[in-house]
């Protein structure tokens, strides 16, 4: 499969899903969330779910985390249209979001982390294969940041559907994840 076709095809698909459907599958992803086995996490980059885009609810994601982790530091992104430049911002329970670039919610705080500090980074996507190719929005942030985090840095997925077979254009500049949960499975790559 072609980014482009699983694109249009899983933006499709996780329109369809009904409110109801939607809670459920979130319940599941955080049941398989609980199943991974995770080293202690010091500090994470997550992503506000985009409602319109009926992304999963990493809101539950990272509550179990920083439940799991005492102290947890939590980054959210923040995007420079311009340059596909990403930063990490670290947040607390009194930082503001406001939606911006792309109509994502992004915080209002100019505490910026290193991108070599997370230990995970959860990654927005559509659509991944069974090697950990990921398929996002196309626009090439979450990679160009990638590059940048430590290599032992957790590479997550969350989407809710299986992994498709392969994607065949993925190229060398691509970061493929380390794992990914879905529903009903949890994949190491």
């Amino acid at each position: 499969m072609l980014k482009d076709e699983a694109r249009k095809l899983y933006r499709e698909k996780r329109q369809s899903i009904t409110v109801i459907e939607k809670n459920k599958l979130d319940d599941f992803l955080l049941i398989q969330l609980q199943r991974l086995k995770l080293p202690f996490l010091q500090t994470i980059l997550t992503y506000w779910p985009i409602e319109e885009n009926n992304e999963p609810n990493t809101h539950l994601l990272v509550d179990f985390l920083a439940f799991r982790n005492p102290e947890l530091k939590v980054a959210y992104p923040r995007m420079s249209a311009n340059d596909r430049n990403l930063q990490g911002i670290l947040v607390d329970a009194d930082t503001a979001f406001k939606k911006e670039s792309f109509n994502v919610p992004e915080p209002i705080s100019d505490h910026i982390i290193s991108p070599n500090a997370f230990d995970m980074v959860i990654v927005p996507m559509l659509i991944c294969d069974k090697k950990g190719n990921r398929v996002g929005y196309g626009r090439g942030f979450y990679d160009n940041y990638l590059k940048a985090c430590r290599p032992d840095c957790i590479k997550l997925g969350v989407m809710y559907f299986e992994p498709v077979d392969l994607i065949e254009d993925s190229h060398e500049f691509d970061v493929p994840l380390n794992c990914c949960i879905t529903p009903g499975n949890n994949y190491v790559f």
